[in-house]
């Protein structure tokens, strides 16, 4: 009897710990409601405004893609590294938020076509005598980033005498850099930029040269391939028509640094 008890607690501990199924289209489309998976601290892709509500290019895009399957929207707030599990128990049906494509995620989640582009540049100021992201690999020379960054590994490799800080937080890596404490970050520029505002006080630089050139998707729940070929069909028009173009214009102020070229057979 024991054994059996034994056997079944394992049972359940092997239950509990397999991913949860994602929902599929004629789910979702079925429930009425898509659960939107955004950061709420990650100004302007999305965070909460003036009023309390979440607002940003990640909280249109999501309300655009429910009025297209003709549902609700409810958006889960998802910090960075929640973002790949929340998909893997099922606890939302498609992850925003800068989700970069890589090899490992995929592993673990489909993505669709390119959504947008990261165009990893530096941020600096006009105290730091560089012209070049290659000028800053210099043992006087601190980067700011976060951790669990894929950046971080980056900095490891095409830098590696600078001095790195690592903080919690996007906001914490620009105001690192205006409080002195780091000297410039090596990110996606269009998403840290708008931070900036917040210390006029500080001569702000972005370098000219660009380091590389990633693409971000959405994220979808693993091997629901129509639901990822619904929102390749959807993302080709709202490029085509120049609606997503729009919404990054709207909340960054400024057309996308590397545009997406949409193609149709991708």
């Amino acid at each position: 009897m024991q054994r059996k008890i034994l056997t079944l607690i394992a049972l359940l501990a092997v239950i509990a710990a397999a991913p949860a199924a994602a929902r599929s289209l004629d789910e979702i489309i079925k429930d009425g409601t898509l659960r939107v998976g955004v950061n709420p601290n990650f100004p302007p892709m999305s965070s909460f405004g003036m009023t309390n509500q979440l607002e940003g290019f990640d909280v249109d895009m999501g309300r655009r893609i429910a009025e297209a399957l003709g549902v609700d929207v409810t958006y889960v707030t998802t910090e960075a590294a929640q973002r790949v599990p929340f998909l893997v128990s099922n606890r939302i049906d498609i992850a925003l938020g800068a989700m970069t494509r890589t090899p490992e995620r995929a592993k673990l989640i489909a993505f669709t076509v390119p959504l947008h582009s990261e165009s990893m540049g530096v941020i600096t100021t006009d105290k730091v005598d560089a012209q070049s992201w290659k000028d800053l690999d210099r043992d006087d020379i601190t980067l700011v980033n976060m951790r669990g960054n894929l950046s971080v590994d980056l900095l490891k490799d095409k830098l590696p005498k600078s001095k790195v800080l690592l903080v919690d937080g996007n906001a914490d890596t620009i105001r690192a850099i205006a409080q002195g404490r780091a000297d410039a970050l090596v990110e996606n520029v269009d998403f840290f930029i708008n931070f900036t505002k917040n210390y006029r006080n500080v001569t702000w630089r972005v370098l000219d040269d660009t380091i590389f050139v990633s693409y971000c998707g959405i994220g979808v729940g693993k091997d629901y391939r129509r639901l990822v070929d619904y929102l390749n069909v959807l993302l080709f028009d709202m490029h085509t028509s120049g609606e997503i173009g729009a919404l990054w214009e709207k909340w960054y102020g400024a057309p996308m640094a590397v545009p997406i070229e949409p193609d149709p057979w991708f």
